[in-house]
């Protein structure tokens, strides 16, 4: 059983910038795969950034160039130039991984914290 406790949520206006932490329990990074899910009120949960333990990652075009996931002691997403429709509970989860790369397919992850909110403001 892995815990993940998600935090760094909040409220901000657009153009402004988060910094998401995930820490997971115990501490598994060498051998799982993590990712960042969103989920806006009425909508379904869309992947946005995943990060293997070799370190590739993979990222939903609706936030390349403006959102970084990284691993070291914690999971992050770095937000920046955040928009209106970033406004969502945003979830860490893990996966065992498949040697296939990073996945954004949530079927795979095993694992997920209670989330965190995130609210843009225009």
């Amino acid at each position: 059983q892995v815990h993940l406790v998600e935090s760094g949520g909040g409220s901000v206006e657009s153009g402004g910038s988060l910094k998401l932490s995930c820490s997971a329990s115990p501490v598994t990074y060498r051998s799982y795969c993590m990712a960042w899910f969103r989920q806006a009120p009425g909508k379904q949960r869309e992947g946005v950034a995943g990060i293997d333990s070799d370190g590739s990652t993979i990222y939903a075009d609706s936030v390349k160039g403006r959102f970084t996931i990284s691993l070291d002691t914690s999971l992050y997403l770095q937000m920046s130039t955040l928009k209106p429709e970033d406004t969502a509970m945003y979830y860490c989860a893990v996966r065992q991984c498949s040697g296939w790369g990073p996945s954004l397919d949530s079927h795979e992850y095993i694992y997920w914290g209670q989330g965190t909110q995130v609210t843009v403001s225009s």
